[in-house]
């Protein structure tokens, strides 16, 4: 195989991982167009239409998915081959790809980044925000992070939080307007908050629990949204009652007096956030050291 063609079927992947020409030309460090360029070429030499192009999306052809499915095994494992060859050295180098909730991400890996950057200088840390929750192995992943109740089966999980508490909160202004709910019956009479799961797209019921027993119900309310800072915002400003897990920007919120906290002896605790990685895949150094640095070890 000419090097080229081992490029433009990487760059091809790369779209279909991506899902857009942008980000898999953002991700490969070249321009838009080139990667036009490139797919163009890949195309005329195989003789085959491989990406479906729309102004607003790019999808694989019926022959471009057989392509893919048959080439990303073969590039995990040629990456993992190259990983590998570094790793014998004990030395943390290359592309360190990590899969994470938005949440997660601002609480674990963005207070590191700099000590990390110091402990391991030749490691290029790509760090894709994901509240879809997608395959690990399928993206051709390092290590994702999961609440411990959405972890993949067959995976290494490594714990970095304690469990994690879930808090029913609204601004005082709002409580001081509609009352304070004394019991989760209560919300009906309570403009909500609510989340919306960014993969299947379902609005979350909101689980309680007390005295050994646990329900679900919906809620009603002004506002719903798959982001976190979206619903964050709108009880900051008093639309209403949300409740989530005990986000930093959260607690903060309730330390300062511009979020107050109800119905916490119904709120249960969920498992904390881990690192996982597959059982297939023994941990790169740079692996390694990223997750001792989230743990606050001695890199």
């Amino acid at each position: 195989m000419r090097g080229s063609d081992f490029a433009e079927l990487r760059a091809f992947a790369a779209i279909v991982e991506h899902g857009s020409f942008a980000k898999a030309a953002k991700h490969l460090g070249m321009s838009s167009s080139a990667l036009s360029q490139t797919i163009r070429l890949l195309e005329d030499s195989l003789g085959a239409r491989l990406l479906n192009r729309t102004t607003r999306s790019v999808a694989p052809s019926e022959v471009g998915q057989r392509l893919y499915d048959r080439l990303a095994p073969m590039m995990q494992e040629m990456d993992s081959a190259v990983t590998e060859a570094v790793g014998a050295a004990g030395r943390a180098a290359g592309t360190l790809r990590i899969n994470t909730p938005g949440y997660a991400a601002a609480m674990l890996i963005g207070p590191r980044l700099g000590r990390f950057y110091r402990a391991c200088p030749d490691v290029v840390l790509d760090v894709v925000i994901d509240d879809g929750l997608s395959d690990i192995v399928a993206g051709r992943f390092d290590a994702g992070i999961r609440a411990g109740e959405r972890l993949e089966k067959d995976a290494i999980a490594v714990r970095l939080t304690p469990d994690m508490e879930m808090m029913a909160v609204a601004a005082p202004d709002y409580l001081a307007r509609r009352g304070i709910p004394k019991m989760p019956a209560d919300l009906h009479g309570h403009a909500c908050i609510n989340w919306r799961y960014p993969g299947s797209g379902a609005v979350y019921r909101w689980e309680f629990e007390k005295d050994g027993k646990a329900f679900e119900m919906s809620v009603d309310g002004p506002l719903t949204s798959n982001m976190q800072e979206v619903v964050q915002d709108g009880a900051l400003q008093g639309l209403g009652i949300l409740y989530t897990y005990n986000d930093h920007r959260l607690v903060r919120a309730i330390e300062e007096g511009r979020l107050q906290r109800v119905l916490s002896d119904w709120s249960p605790a969920f498992p904390g956030l881990f690192l996982y990685y597959s059982n297939r895949r023994a941990p790169t150094p740079a692996l390694r050291a990223f997750i001792d640095c989230l743990l606050d070890r001695a890199l």
